[in-house]
């Protein structure tokens, strides 16, 4: 069973800084990061695989890095120049590393930016 727990979110003003983690328990393979603005869909950010081979979106690309610690089991994601559409809940998303259609959702982690 793969547990995942993020950390990091909080309120900011436009054009500041937040970096999100996640620690996640089990066999994990790739790993992203999902965020849902209220009244939207559930929308990928970015995804990261274990030898990390990254994809954005691309109202992310430039201003947000994902990154992974497997010696840590721990997802980062790195946000720069926050804008107020950055704003929702961000959830970590894992792949079970070798049955890919097992998939592991955290609980999530609000994330506001100001105007």
């Amino acid at each position: 069973q793969v547990q995942l727990v993020e950390s990091g979110g909080g309120l900011v003003q436009a054009g500041g800084s937040l970096t999100l983690s996640c620690a996640a328990s089990g066999t994990i393979g790739s790993m992203g990061w999902y965020r849902q603005a209220p009244g939207s869909q559930r929308e990928l950010v970015a995804t990261i695989t274990r030898g990390g081979v990254t994809n954005y979106a691309d109202s992310v690309k430039g201003r947000f890095t994902i990154s992974r610690d497997n010696a840590k089991n721990t997802l980062y994601l790195r946000m720069n120049t926050l804008k107020p559409e950055d704003t929702a809940v961000y959830y970590c998303n894992a792949v079970h590393r070798f049955v890919s259609t097992l998939v592991y959702w955290g609980q999530g982690t609000q994330v506001t930016v100001s105007s």
